[in-house]
């Protein structure tokens, strides 16, 4: 695993924005219009921006897969983090649907916890990639460095076939959260 730097912003996005076209939760805040996959896009490019900020962007070794974790602790508020923030409402989730938007971001706190942890808030691998062990061992390297920080390693998922793989790495789901479609979150201790 290789920490990215600006210049693979581009690569994460693109890994990104293909591994979450189909994604119910990325699609519950997304604007659904003909500009849906830009809308995508440009999510992911303000979850680069945001993690770079205040959490870490990782890619594999290969390029192939990547992934963005938020240490919450590190969040403060500056005119950049507000710029980002006011970017994402308008040209990602749109002003309709930003009530949504901010009513499942306040649910999904609510359950997180009050101490520090390691939030991994996208891993995603290049479809034609997958199933070849690369999301696992990214996912491994993660596991291993929340450990090291002495954390634990929270994260949510929409997609039900992705629950045995994360359990297979320690993970319980601790939370449901109903949207109109489910949302599993899940915890690793350290």
């Amino acid at each position: 695993m290789i920490r990215a730097n600006h210049e693979d912003k581009n690569t994460v996005v693109d890994i990104l924005s293909k591994s979450f076209d189909d994604n119910k939760s990325v699609n519950y805040v997304i604007k659904q219009d003909r500009s849906r996959h830009r809308r995508i896009s440009r999510l992911m490019e303000y979850s680069f921006d945001y993690c770079t900020l205040f959490g870490e962007v990782f890619l594999s070794e290969d390029k192939n897969a990547c992934a963005l974790a938020v240490l919450p602790d590190r969040k403060r508020t500056s005119l950049k983090s507000i710029l980002l923030d006011a970017k994402l409402a308008i040209s990602c989730i749109g002003i309709g649907n930003l009530k949504k938007a901010l009513g499942r971001e306040e649910k999904i706190a609510t359950i997180h916890p009050d101490s520090r942890m390691y939030y991994l808030w996208f891993i995603g691998v290049r479809p034609e990639a997958q199933g070849k062990g690369i999301g696992s061992s990214l996912l491994a390297e993660l596991v291993a460095k929340s450990e090291s920080m002495g954390r634990p390693l929270y994260l949510e998922t929409s997609t039900l076939r992705n629950l045995p793989w994360y359990k297979k790495f320690g993970f319980v789901v601790h939370h449901e959260l109903d949207f109109g479609y489910k949302l599993f979150c899940l915890k690793r201790e350290s």
